[in-house]
């Protein structure tokens, strides 16, 4: 039994994946519009979480090795690979998805694309997504036990506008009208 404190806790950053299935170990991360997507295998009591930065693409014209884990597909595979080496099996795995906000208003909206990818890949995998919180305008803080596939996520405050530039003082010598 793991008692309150106790927990083993592994952060995962842009692009980065964790697995384990230890009772009490916990995976977090902060998402904005990346996505997290959580497996789990119900009958091993393993699982993992990713941390999706975009959809789609190559890291540095590669497209094999380092980097990319932060590109959908890759990060799927990665995560999905080690799970497996853990004793998954692919047939029984469970998602949860989390992310895809929409942080910076009159951009392009990339976290909806990263949600859309999850929720495509998990489709077309045929692996059953039992819960899903993407959208919005606010970061998320996800913690996910990979021992029994619970899922927690705590909106985060985004930070307050910056305060309006001071106008300059006029200069010496110059003239000021009204």
């Amino acid at each position: 039994m793991t008692h309150p404190g106790n927990e083993a806790k592994t952060y995962i950053a842009q692009g980065e994946h964790a697995v384990g299935g230890a009772p009490g170990e916990i995976i977090t991360t902060i998402l904005g519009s990346c996505v997290a997507v959580c497996l789990w295998d119900p009958d091993r009591s393993v699982g993992g979480m990713n941390h999706i930065l975009l959809p789609d693409g190559k890291a540095d014209g590669r497209t094999d090795g380092p980097g990319l884990d932060r590109f959908g597909g890759a990060a799927m595979e990665h995560l999905i690979n080690d799970l497996v080496k853990l004793g998954a099996e692919r047939g029984r795995l469970r998602a949860k998805v989390f992310g895809g906000a929409a942080m910076v208003s009159g951009l392009s909206d990339i976290g909806a694309r990263n949600a859309a990818f999850a929720a495509d890949y998990l489709k077309s995998e045929g692996i059953p997504c039992d819960g899903e919180s993407t959208g919005g305008n606010s970061a998320r803080q996800i913690r996910f036990w990979p021992h029994s596939g619970r899922a927690m996520q705590r909106f985060v405050a985004s930070a307050p506008p910056p305060p309006p530039k001071p106008k300059p003082a006029p200069k010496a010598n110059d003239v000021e009208l009204f």
